[in-house]
């Protein structure tokens, strides 16, 4: 039974993150369990990329995916079940940001989307495959 479960959502892709959430959301009232929801913002600050953005313009970024994860959560399972979600955006790369999330939030589940796989990721999508890898909690991976 879960306590608490993570969803990771890319808020680029709300349409096919839809079916994740919905799927997180059913197991967390399945175990009674406290629903979060996170996105990761690419980190550019470190990367060549990184030289063209200020600070306020990367808050501008946190704010707007802050906004739009809310909004997807909120049209997805509605404005009751969306206020007892805690959401969380965070900025890095996208796997070790949510499994960095996990372990913070004592997750015991972690619900995932993985997209449709090309030759170099037979299985999973990178980032769905290395939080599988590396999670210390278990890993529900919904197909898009």
């Amino acid at each position: 039974m879960s306590k608490t479960i993570l969803c990771a959502l890319d808020i680029n892709r709300a349409g096919e993150e839809k079916e994740v959430l919905m799927t997180a959301a059913n197991l967390a009232k399945a175990d009674g369990a406290q629903l979060d929801v996170i996105t990761v913002v690419p980190d550019f600050g470190m990367s060549v990329v990184g030289a063209y953005f200020q600070d306020h313009q990367v808050d501008s970024a946190k704010t707007k995916a802050s906004e739009l994860l809310k909004e997807l959560t909120r049209d997805t399972l509605g404005a009751d079940r969306d206020a007892g979600i805690r959401h969380i955006v965070a900025m890095g790369t996208v796997y070790e940001e949510v499994l960095r999330a996990a372990k913070l939030g004592k997750s015991d589940l972690i619900v995932i989307g993985a997209h449709r796989p090309d030759l170099k990721d037979y299985l999973l999508g990178p980032n769905a495959a290395r939080v599988v890898r590396h999670s210390e909690c278990s890993v529900y991976v919904v197909r898009h």
